[in-house]
């Protein structure tokens, strides 16, 4: 019997929490902390990002991972790519193995495009022969021919991250591990991400795929694992699990989302919660009726000073499909900075949005993250729960369910 690509065996990952204040101390505090007893304090708890973890993954095999922010799916691809330790258990891959975690990991902001090209390839395990024989390729993905010799400092978010992904999907690896790639970029690149992930998995390559792009899992992945505060939920192929995950929602109108693990950004800002009001802000909302406007409150905190950011909400269907986006710079309030504690709302006037479940994508932008410029990015958290009301006509409501899309725009017919 054939082995299976990848074996996970009851794994197990355990987070302190409550002692970063302890990272920074002096090479003599280390030392000493070495022989003597760590005294915990009330402050100090154990956070089991993962619990008995087990599963296989058979060789040619295309495995999504999908779940609640904070459900251990990152931590999982952590382990799995050796960036991080088990604290029980082991996994056991068995090939060559090229990780789509953290685009861009090994640039050098001075050396051009073309040396970047080298020097990340040699990173990811490409041997020089390897990257000169998709060199073409590379630079074709990426669609940076005219500043190939430009240093990449000088490349704007969209072209880093091209060129970055493009070097990493040129690797000819038995195990891909992919970490939402798809959530970077314009919707072409996207597309074309996708696909490079399809030609892997249809040449008999294993992937696992960690998105929240719930129609991308459908389309790429045989099979899909739900994961559920650090454990195995669901095990089965991709359409039933996704079923699963879209029927296990539940939400209240304030979200707390200090704890999420899975975000991206610099961390100079984090986004606390988020909570749903009346469009006077007099009153928290649990259901929003069809044409009502309401207000969304955004709580963050900034441990720098972050000069000119910008602060945005969308609103996304269950399967992440993006239907609503407005940020400061959209509507003209420029903030001069933000520091510390604090919140800002957007007033959403009059929705036309068919009822439904819709959850949330909230970010704080940070002109210094030049990856993908971000200092918080949280995507499909907390949950807007849409319902008909009174101004929702009565000839349409009974097809509420039903495919109409997602916006009633108003219109009249007569004959021509």
């Amino acid at each position: 019997m054939t082995e299976p690509s990848v074996s996970v065996e009851n794994l197990s990952k355990r987070y302190r929490i409550g002692v970063l204040h302890h990272q920074y101390g002096t090479l003599r505090d280390r030392l000493a902390g070495m022989f003597r007893r760590r005294e915990h304090d009330e402050s100090e708890t154990e956070l089991w990002a993962l619990r008995d973890i087990s599963f296989d993954i058979p060789a040619g095999e295309a495995l999504g991972l999908i779940g609640h922010n904070g459900a251990g799916k990152s931590t999982l691809l952590k382990i799995l790519s050796r960036i991080t330790e088990p604290t029980e258990g082991r996994a056991i891959l068995r090939g060559r193995v090229a990780s789509l975690l953290e685009v861009g990991t090994g640039f050098h902001p001075e050396l051009t495009g073309r040396e970047n090209i080298f020097l990340n390839g040699a990173i990811l395990g490409m041997s020089r022969a390897e990257i000169l024989r998709n060199f073409d390729a590379i630079v074709a993905f990426a669609e940076v021919e005219r500043f190939l010799d430009t240093p990449v400092k000088r490349y704007s978010s969209g072209m880093y991250v091209r060129l970055a992904f493009a070097i990493a999907a040129h690797l000819t690896p038995e195990i891909l591990l992919v970490d939402e790639v798809l959530a970077v970029g314009d919707i072409e690149f996207q597309r074309r991400c996708l696909g490079r992930m399809n030609e892997v998995a249809r040449s008999g390559r294993t992937v696992v795929f960690v998105s929240h792009n719930l129609e991308s899992i459908e389309r790429l992945c045989t099979r899909a694992v739900l994961m559920r505060r650090g454990q195995v939920a669901n095990v089965g192929p991709a359409h039933s699990v996704v079923a699963a995950y879209l029927s296990d929602r539940q939400g209240t109108a304030m979200f707390d989302l200090s704890a999420v693990a899975d975000r991206a950004g610099t961390g100079r800002a984090r986004v606390k919660g988020i909570e749903i009001l009346a469009a006077d802000g007099s009153r928290v909302m649990d259901t929003v009726s069809f044409g009502e406007s309401f207000r969304v409150r955004i709580r963050y905190e900034a441990h720098e000073r972050i000069v000119q950011p910008v602060i945005g909400v969308a609103l996304l269907t269950p399967r992440n499909e993006r239907v609503f986006i407005t940020s400061t710079v959209d509507t003209g309030d420029s903030i001069d900075a933000i520091e510390g504690s604090g919140a800002f709302d957007c007033t959403i006037e009059r929705p036309n949005l068919l009822p439904g479940q819709y959850h949330f994508e909230v970010w704080i932008s940070d002109p210094q993250n030049r990856v993908d410029g971000f200092a918080d990015h949280l995507r499909l958290v907390g949950i807007l729960e849409l319902v008909p009301g009174e101004r929702f006509p009565g000839s349409v409501a009974a097809l509420a369910g039903s495919d109409r899309g997602r916006i009633l725009l108003a219109s009249r017919w007569s004959r021509a």
